[in-house]
């Protein structure tokens, strides 16, 4: 029997843990972040389906840029995102809401 969970989340952001791993972090200010942590603070997303959104790391998306991680947003699952190690939160946040940076 299949059981159906109820969430909040009115969409997702899938982050590529393999491409995460390789950088060994690769944001925030000393480059150690990992991307999905810094997403979460940066949306203000909690773990959890009780959050507005999700931002879920996920195995191997196949696409293995060097020094980027694959960022793909749910809402626009046709255009996904290579974003290099040392980007900003803000920039990344800008991309996957199509708005410019602060």
């Amino acid at each position: 029997m299949i059981r159906v969970l109820t969430s909040r989340w009115q969409g997702s952001v899938l982050v590529c843990g393999k491409c995460s791993k390789k950088l060994g972090g690769g944001f925030g200010e000393k480059g150690r972040t990992p991307l999905v942590k810094l997403l979460r603070a940066a949306l203000g997303v909690k773990k959890g389906r009780k959050a507005d959104r999700g931002v879920v790391e996920v195995k191997c998306l196949g696409v293995c840029p060097k020094n980027a991680v694959v960022v793909v947003d749910g809402a626009h699952t046709g255009r996904w995102m290579l974003v290099p190690a040392g980007t900003e939160a803000d920039e990344v946040v800008a991309g996957l809401t199509g708005t410019e940076p602060a």
